[in-house]
């Protein structure tokens, strides 16, 4: 196998840099997993095994490194194996612990599927030849075909959009462009995620810089210049506005703003008028994996109505066109802008370096 350092190429060595501390304490194996918390915030990093009882045969194993809801992932888990009797071992974790996780285990790898919050980092993956590609997986040619493969290297079968996410009870009239946060209205109030910790937030920021181009900086240096605070991962960001110590998260992941307004929190969100970016949830079969009809199988699964529906549930875009979400905006409705898959993925290193130089 070639060295995982190299798979993303311009893109992910912040995000492995930034996740390798804490997956040291992880160590490199998931052969002694634990049980894990459902309730777990996303993205943060758990070692679990989960499955439910069924009467069907047991179907061996998968190893499944998954981005996003952890919720999500359990539920998605344990439908799996009451269909198959395949028992899932999961290592949840944000996209960089992920990479960082495949970059310790490069010479002994551990995963089947992985499953990340980034598109551009599975564009690389396949790049660099780590893929299977299942070009006969179950209802791919259901999904949007901007988000995976033609030739089956990887799946998106969810997605975020990225917005302004904003206190209720602090903002009465929220900002509705990307240029209003730089203003003197919203000084020192809004957070944004840090793109060395945050696939999403990588993706919308080098999107807007390939739809904009150089120019796309003065944005970003202006935000820094009215106070805008790089404050760690998804979450991280997120939580100073539930409590309100800050008003409004700017490249914030709706499905975590949804989810939380569904739980009573004082959280809504915006899509700017001008466009923003969607960040497709991709899975991918390893070239390396010791299980690949139960990966298979899993990618199977995954596509399927009912795994559908979990995504649904949980705030997502589904990946599948056929299927819609009634709890949130579908993507018809969100305004996007075209950005440049390829150009994000090739210069997605130099632009994290950058942002973290500035906003530091």
């Amino acid at each position: 196998m070639k060295m995982l350092g190299m798979i993303t190429r311009k893109r992910s060595a912040m995000l492995l840099l930034s996740a390798v501390m804490s997956i040291s304490l992880f160590g490199c194996s998931t052969g002694n997993s634990t049980t894990g918390n459902a309730g777990q915030a996303a993205g943060e990093g758990s070692t679990a095994t989960a499955s439910v009882e069924t009467t069907k045969p047991a179907g061996g194993k998968l190893v499944l490194y998954s981005a996003g809801p952890q919720k999500l992932a359990d539920n998605i888990i344990s439908g799996f194996t009451a269909k198959t009797g395949i028992e899932v071992e999961i290592f949840q974790g944000t996209t960089g612990k992920i990479l960082a996780r495949m970059e310790a285990e490069k010479s002994n790898p551990v995963a089947d599927v992985v499953i990340l919050a980034s598109l551009p980092s599975a564009q690389a993956l396949k790049a660099d030849g780590l893929t299977l590609p299942y070009p006969d997986a179950e209802n791919a040619d259901k999904l949007n075909k901007d988000w995976s493969d033609a030739d089956g290297n990887y799946f998106s079968s969810s997605a975020s959009a990225l917005g302004i996410v904003y206190n209720t009870k602090l903002v009465s009239t929220p900002p509705t462009s990307w240029a209003e946060l730089a203003t003197p209205a919203w000084k020192d109030v809004v957070n944004i995620p840090d793109p060395t910790l945050s696939g999403s937030a990588l993706d919308f920021i080098t999107g807007y810089l390939s739809v904009n181009g150089d120019k796309g900086w003065d944005l970003l240096e202006s935000y820094k210049a009215n106070g805008v605070a790089m404050a760690g991962a998804n979450q991280e960001a997120l939580d100073p506005v539930i409590t309100g110590a800050k008003s409004i998260v700017a490249a914030g992941v709706d499905y975590m703003a949804y989810s939380s307004k569904a739980k009573g929190e004082p959280l809504d969100i915006v899509y700017p008028e001008e466009g923003t970016v969607i960040s497709p949830r991709p899975a991918a079969i390893l070239k390396s994996s010791q299980n690949v009809e139960n990966a298979k199988a899993f990618i199977d699964y995954l596509l399927s109505d009912e795994a559908q529906k979990l995504v649904a549930d949980a705030y997502l875009i589904p990946g599948r066109e056929d299927i819609e979400a009634t709890n949130r905006a579908n993507l018809k409705d969100i305004p996007q802008l075209k950005v440049d898959w390829n150009w994000m993925s090739e210069h997605g290193d130099e632009t994290a370096a950058r942002f973290s130089e500035t906003f530091k």
